[in-house]
């Protein structure tokens, strides 16, 4: 990539934020933010160059939803989903296949689904269910082989861009044995039905609405050809899990100081110390925040699932959902009583913002990771509940 998806994201993104408080109010999709980002290339970010995509490396994709996210974090949130698909897909080298043990004919399939990304198709994740979370293990939707492949059957919830993308990352347990969690990339059409759920706090326009599977698939929609390979992926990726989140929430906290100062400055406010200093340190917990981010993305594309590495997307993690609620409250309160009207950006801002804690891994599950690890047990293993 670069430079280009880059420079691509930072145009885009006053054209993301003058939509933005339209598809907050209505609850919308942004329908045009994905046409700009189709026509800009950006589905293709995490495909690699030889399939016809930009190659980026997870750094990469780090900048390019942090400048999208200061646009319309709704907008970043979703594009963000797709950016996963993408990047774990891409990221299955000849080696972690041979390891996995992924069938060659597997890997001819990822790579049809890696190419109609470059050439525009987008990707959602239906992972999430109600009463349990994203947690792979207590999924109830199951799967089943049938002739010519595979029958899906259950219901997702938060599942964003429900009903606009061209195909959805599905997980499911094994009729046959429960314990046997597998993913498939599932067409949209027929056999999959949205119901209009999503009517919310916070990023009210990623249209994240329940979706109901009663589908079958043909056999090489089964991700890596083999059966388990869900909760592996999650062990071994766990950034496109976790830390990818990050970014975008690190977009929305700069773009809630970006409103402030430009509230302020309106208002002729900036001259009170006390509003200087809020900024101030808005602006350095942000940069902080964003400094954390940076660095688990540069040793998940250096050293990916190494121990270390894994301690920094979980930092990352927290570190960017705490700081852009606590960010764009004290930016509201800086801004005054006039900025807490409907419409006005820093209250969309704030209730953004305000999601970044609540997305898997919830901040309190971050902490809890990081807490174990801290005192020397294995996080994914030692904590009360199963983090995936």
């Amino acid at each position: 990539m670069t430079v280009h998806a880059l420079e691509a994201a930072r145009r885009l993104a006053p054209r993301l934020a003058a939509r933005a408080a339209e598809h907050d109010r209505a609850g919308s999709f942004p329908v045009d933010d994905f046409a700009d980002l189709r026509e800009a290339g950006l589905f293709g970010l995490m495909v690699p160059r030889e399939l016809g995509g930009a190659g980026a490396t997870f750094a990469e994709y780090v900048a390019v939803a942090t400048e999208l996210a200061r646009g319309n974090g709704a907008t970043a949130l979703v594009f963000n989903m797709h950016a996963s698909v993408t990047g774990a897909l891409g990221a299955v080298t000849e080696e972690l296949a041979e390891a996995l043990g992924v069938p060659e004919e597997a890997l001819v399939a990822r790579d049809r689904l890696l190419r109609a990304a470059a050439e525009g198709s987008w990707y959602a994740v239906a992972m999430s269910e109600r009463g349990a979370g994203a947690r792979l293990s207590q999924l109830s939707t199951v799967y089943e082989q049938v002739d010519g492949g595979w029958r899906l059957k259950g219901g997702k919830t938060f599942c964003s861009g429900a009903g606009h993308a061209d195909g959805y990352l599905v997980a499911a347990r094994s009729v046959a044995d429960q314990s046997v969690v597998s993913q498939f990339l599932v067409p949209a059409g027929t056999g999959l039905t949205v119901e209009p759920t999503w009517d919310s706090l916070g990023m009210r326009a990623t249209s994240s609405h329940d979706l109901h599977l009663d589908v079958t698939v043909p056999a090489d929609r089964l991700l890596g050809g083999v059966e388990g390979l869900a909760l592996v992926v999650a062990q071994l990726m766990p950034h496109w899990l976790v830390a990818s989140y990050a970014a975008v929430y690190v977009g929305v906290a700069r773009a809630a100081i970006d409103a402030a100062a430009e509230h302020l400055n309106a208002r002729n406010l900036a001259g009170l110390p006390a509003v200087r200093a809020r900024l101030g340190r808005a602006d350095a917990a942000v940069a902080a925040a964003g400094l954390v981010v940076a660095e688990a993305a540069r040793r998940v594309d250096e050293a990916p699932g190494d121990p270390e590495t894994n301690r920094w997307v979980w930092r990352a993690k927290l570190l960017a959902g705490t700081t852009a609620a606590e960010v764009a409250a004290s930016m509201l309160e800086a801004a005054g009583t006039s900025a807490t009207r409907r419409g006005h950006p820093l209250e969309r801002l704030y209730r953004d913002a305000r999601c970044g804690s609540l997305h898997p891994a919830t901040s309190d599950v971050c902490a809890d990771w990081l807490g174990i690890a801290a005192l020397g047990g294995d996080p994914d293993r030692d904590g009360s509940t199963p983090r995936w």
